[in-house]
């Protein structure tokens, strides 16, 4: 893996630690020498991680709708800023360039990020890993809807399990490094 696409958030949250999350995250990734494909935006948790990642000369690709750059949130410091029309073109750009995915805490955006990627990898249009970076337990109550889901069977086990989950960022690449996909999708199949 050497680009990891992130979907977080546009504000940086009430609690600091949030932002001190996404440094975490930022650092690792450059340990390990990847580089960030991203929403492409200046502000919240996504500049935090953009403005890290440049710092030390780590590739930025940024991919936003230009409806965004015209309310002028795009960070134009990006290794390469990609414009698009629309918020599919940009979603569909950062499931392609990235060769892994974390959501880390964000809003309503982030979540649909993450499920569209849960469903792309569960109907096998991609079969790329896939993390929430569970930042302060963030996510604990979504892990815990998720797992109901399956337990009601309306998520099948395997694809519960294909979503990797931690709070520390060396764990989640760690994993996202062995993640091996399920080669056929098991569509309708009890």
């Amino acid at each position: 893996m050497k680009k990891i696409t992130i979907y977080c958030g546009s504000q940086k949250g009430k609690n600091p630690v949030y932002e001190e999350g996404a440094i975490r995250l930022a650092e690792e990734m450059i340990r390990r020498k990847m580089d960030l494909v991203y929403g492409a935006g200046k502000v919240g948790l996504m500049g935090v991680m953009a403005n890290q990642m440049l710092e030390v000369g780590r590739k930025v690709y940024g991919i936003i709708p230009q409806k965004l750059v015209d309310i002028e949130v795009a960070h134009h410091g990006c290794s390469e800023l990609t414009v698009v029309e629309t918020m599919r073109d940009r979603k569909w750009l950062m499931a392609e360039r990235g060769d892994g995915f974390i959501a880390m805490p964000g809003g309503i955006g982030t979540l649909e990020e993450l499920f569209e990627i849960m469903t792309l990898n569960q109907l096998a249009y991609i079969q790329k890993p896939l993390a929430l970076y569970n930042v302060a337990g963030y996510y604990d109550k979504l892990v815990d809807f998720l797992d109901f889901a399956a337990g009601e069977g309306f998520i099948k086990k395997y694809q519960r399990d294909l979503l990797i989950i931690s709070n520390d960022p060396g764990v989640l690449l760690d994993k996202m490094a062995a993640y091996e996909p399920k080669l056929e999708p098991d569509w309708g199949k009890g």
